[in-house]
């Protein structure tokens, strides 16, 4: 076994220079990434007093936009004196949730927070590359190490504790290099998030228009072969379905493995069964594939699953909705527009929950089969679409995360 002898901790600037995994053509035979330290690369900028600029807020997602973007109240003190300028290039991070990696790349000049610290990049210096920098696991680890404070809530990273972080830097070109890249892949995973959305958009139109209003009982829109076929029928929702109900089950009655997926809420629905991560053994209270599955107590009334699971164990939380005619995917849309009447109807209540009869005394209007099936394919058709632009997305983005892995030393590296 060999003898280990402690060492005093590098200085800045000591450490060997070190590269990622994946470099571009152009800088493979580069001299490697160089150790410095946070002061070296970024200033603090305390600019304040400039109440004219517009006021910018930090997303998780969308990085610094314009308040009025956000989304968000404003409680902004009217007193915009201590208030924090920024330029495109700088980077201005969350002082008290940096240790969450809550940074952005600055794109436009305003104001920001006092609660924000601006980091000003010195010459050489691409304050993009940086901004994807510090979004990797091992930079969060550095800030939330060197972030001061009792608890999470009081944790907090101003600039001197900042500065002091040390960090591999390329060139400025291979930082150019870097950036652009993730940029463009940004880019595109907006391209593709838009394309979404309309997707998502035109399906909500269709739905609109394909379902009667309340209180009407025909709808706007009628496929061509159903323009004559007259007005939907009124009926109680009991006639077309049954429901199952879901039974709780004790924590050591269910595991990793077994043989039945077992779901206690929304956040276990999928039709992937590698993606199940509880199981149990066969009960009396599942479901069947086709069958909707509604969450009907907690936060999430109203959520609407369609399961082509062969059998799924149901918590409480969850029943199952069973057609008597096999109109199923039909059925699975029209719940669809009856979602936020199951949120009203559960949102009554001290604990939100939904009854068996609520569910079934509701009355609606209801077409032929024929016309049942011709909407609930069109419907399908959609929502097919929305999950393959789902996992489009969802695979850039994987795509990046991978990217990130190798276009940046690892925390071994950075550590080392």
């Amino acid at each position: 076994m060999s003898n280990k002898t402690k060492h005093a901790p590098p200085k800045s600037g000591d450490k060997p220079a070190l590269s990622p995994k994946l470099r571009f053509p152009e800088f493979r035979d580069a001299e490697g990434w160089k150790s410095k330290r946070l002061a070296e690369l970024f200033s603090d900028r305390q600019e304040s007093g400039l109440s004219g600029l517009p006021l910018l807020s930090l997303m998780d997602k969308e990085g610094i936009v314009p308040q009025e973007n956000s989304n968000r109240k404003n409680n902004s003190n009217s007193d915009k004196s201590k208030y924090l300028r920024v330029v495109p290039g700088d980077i201005a991070y969350n002082t008290m949730r940096m240790w969450e990696g809550r940074s952005a790349y600055v794109g436009l000049e305003g104001l920001v927070s006092p609660a924000y610290t601006v980091c000003k990049p010195e010459a050489g210096v691409h304050g993009q590359l940086f901004a994807y920098y510090f979004k990797t696991p091992q930079f969060i680890e550095q800030f939330r190490r060197y972030s001061q404070g009792l608890v999470k809530d009081t944790l907090n990273l101003k600039y001197e504790a900042f500065s002091k972080i040390d960090v591999l830097t390329p060139t400025y070109s291979e930082q150019q290099k870097i950036a652009e890249c993730l940029s463009s892949l940004d880019e595109l995973m907006a391209a593709q998030a838009r394309k979404l959305d309309a997707l998502k958009t035109h399906k909500k139109g269709l739905m609109q228009q394909l379902f009667p209003r309340e209180g009407e009982t025909q709808p706007r829109l009628r496929f061509p072969e159903f323009q004559n076929a007259g007005e939907w029928e009124e009926k109680r929702i009991s006639s077309v379905i049954d429901l199952i109900s879901g039974m709780h089950l004790s924590p050591d009655a269910y595991s990793t493995s077994g043989e039945v997926p077992y779901f206690t809420g929304p956040s276990d629905f999928t039709n992937d069964i590698q993606d199940v991560t509880k199981w149990t053994n066969r009960t009396a209270n599942t479901s069947q594939a086709e069958d909707t599955l509604i969450t009907v107590k907690g936060s999430g009334v109203g959520e609407i699953w369609y399961s082509t699971l062969a059998e799924v164990a149901m918590g409480r939380q969850l029943m199952a909705v069973r057609t008597k005619d096999g109109s199923s995917r039909f059925i699975f849309q029209f719940l669809l527009t009856k979602r936020s009447r199951f949120e009203d109807l559960g949102s009554g209540n001290l604990i939100p929950g939904l009854s068996r009869a609520a569910i079934l005394d509701m009355e609606a209007c209801f077409p032929s089969p024929p016309e049942q099936q011709r909407i609930a394919d069109c419907l399908t058709t959609v929502d097919d679409l929305i999950t393959a632009q789902t996992q489009k997305l969802a695979a850039l983005k994987t795509h990046k995360q991978g990217l990130m892995q190798q276009l940046f030393p690892s925390s071994e590296a950075v550590e080392a």
